[in-house]
């Protein structure tokens, strides 16, 4: 299984790429800026804003995992923009899977003042998520949604819990590492197939 990594070089794909080449996977990160990837890494250097670019750089790939993420706070559509090239070459080259990073909350699944909190500080960038994640669900592709609590830069534990609906009750954080390792499991757990799940300790 070939492997396309967009968002390599953010803090989740770089955990991405790390745990996929300690498994020996053929992982191939698309970035801006190659020098921020480790030495030996195989790259295809573009911008995930530039459809040409992303619908080239999925020759050949069996399997998209996107940790792509939205610069501030503001409105934005680039998370959708970004997807839809994506889905667009998955299409043209015969892409198998998408295995995408949103956010708890997408679904309105965090109750109480936090999850209130959540919706007004993250509105933008949720509402960003949403229409993402819309249109990997109508593609017709494979898919998983990683809807992830707090992310916190802490080590890989592989103790975290999932939920298929909602979030892990009590749950408020996860390690991008353990999120990255869900990402990889992802790939061949038919569990996680046309899922979207929350993800905690």
């Amino acid at each position: 299984m070939k492997i396309i990594v967009f968002g390599a070089t953010g803090a989740t794909g770089t955990e991405v790429m790390k745990q996929a080449k300690e498994r020996g996977l053929d992982v191939t990160a698309f970035v801006r800026d190659p020098a921020k990837l480790p030495d030996h890494s195989t790259f295809i250097q573009g911008d995930a804003t530039d459809r040409q670019a992303v619908q080239a750089a999925l020759q050949g790939q069996d399997a998209v995992i996107s940790c792509l993420g939205a610069s501030g706070l503001g409105k934005t559509t680039q998370l959708s923009i970004m997807t839809g090239h994506i889905l667009s070459g998955m299409q043209l080259h015969g892409a198998k899977s998408i295995h995408y990073v949103a956010s708890a909350g997408i679904d309105h699944e965090i109750t109480g003042l936090q999850g209130k909190l959540a919706q007004f500080i993250l509105r933008n960038v949720l509402k960003d998520h949403r229409e993402a994640v819309s249109l990997i669900k109508d593609s017709g592709f494979r898919y998983t949604i990683a809807r992830p609590m707090q992310l916190i830069n802490g080590p890989f534990t592989g103790d975290y819990r999932t939920h298929p609906a909602s979030i892990p009750e009590g749950g408020r954080k996860i390690s991008r590492a353990d999120v990255a390792h869900f990402l990889l499991e992802s790939l061949h757990h038919d569990a996680y197939t046309n899922a979207s799940i929350g993800l905690a300790y």
